[in-house]
């Protein structure tokens, strides 16, 4: 396990919603030339006794111990091209299954056995939205619970404010970009990705209740119409 990148500071595994594990912890990366610290989240889905890690963070040993008590992790879900630091980890670790969408580089150097789409997806209960305009793969999960869960990676974010994993550094920064806005779309993943209005056309047709994105807070029951009211106030649809 010395291979891979060490375990930063996470707080505990959280049941957002029955056989739906939620955790927050930190990132620490080099983007635009500048050091980044700042919180991510990586999202646990549990399938009969198999779980399904979504958005990969490595768990520190009382993390990894709380996470085998919960099941038999069996695949790894690479939703986003600017995530995946962590998936060799688990994917070691596990033996498991690595899902990712075409077109994705790997820059970890591990490669997806299996392929990503609406037709091949690891969860009985699931669908896949692909953004079809953007510069970069990007996906999003709908879990058919709970009247319809999003799972996003870096598209959709709801950042409220800065929390604990943040350097004074990223927190400032992060602020006068824009970051810290109820359902809001990623200011980075924008750049990179450049979507345009017809994706989030296609992404308003999709029914849901609740977004786990893979920056900042849960976003539950409102969630549709207030991603309906982003997509409109940005891309007028």
């Amino acid at each position: 396990m010395s291979d891979f990148p060490s375990a930063l500071s996470h707080g505990p595994i959280e049941e957002i919603f029955p056989d739906i594990f939620f955790v927050s912890g930190a990132m620490e990366t080099v983007l635009q030339d500048m050091d980044w610290k700042f919180s991510r989240n990586m999202t646990v889905i549990r399938d009969d006794d198999r779980l399904i890690i979504v958005n990969s963070l490595r768990l520190g040993d009382e993390g990894l111990a709380e996470l085998d008590k919960l099941g038999r992790v069996t695949d790894v879900v690479r939703l986003g091209s600017l995530h995946g630091r962590d998936d060799p980890f688990y994917v070691d670790r596990y033996h498991a299954e690595y899902w990712a969408m075409p077109g994705m580089e790997h820059e970890t150097g591990l490669q997806a056995t299996r392929n990503l789409s609406e037709d091949s997806l690891p969860i009985s209960d699931a669908g896949l939205f692909d953004f079809r305009t953007t510069q970069i793969p990007e996906g999003i999960l709908r879990i058919d619970r709970e009247g319809g869960i999003l799972v996003s990676c870096d598209a959709l974010q709801n950042w409220l404010a800065p929390d604990e994993f943040f350097s004074d550094s990223s927190r400032d920064l992060m602020t006068e970009m824009g970051f810290f806005t109820p359902a809001n779309l990623g200011p980075v993943w924008m750049q990179r990705a450049q979507p345009a209005a017809d994706d989030f056309s296609r992404l308003k047709a999709v029914s849901f209740r609740h977004t786990l994105c893979g920056h900042g807070a849960p976003l539950r029951d409102t969630a549709y119409e207030d991603y309906s009211a982003t997509f409109n106030r940005m891309f007028g649809v």
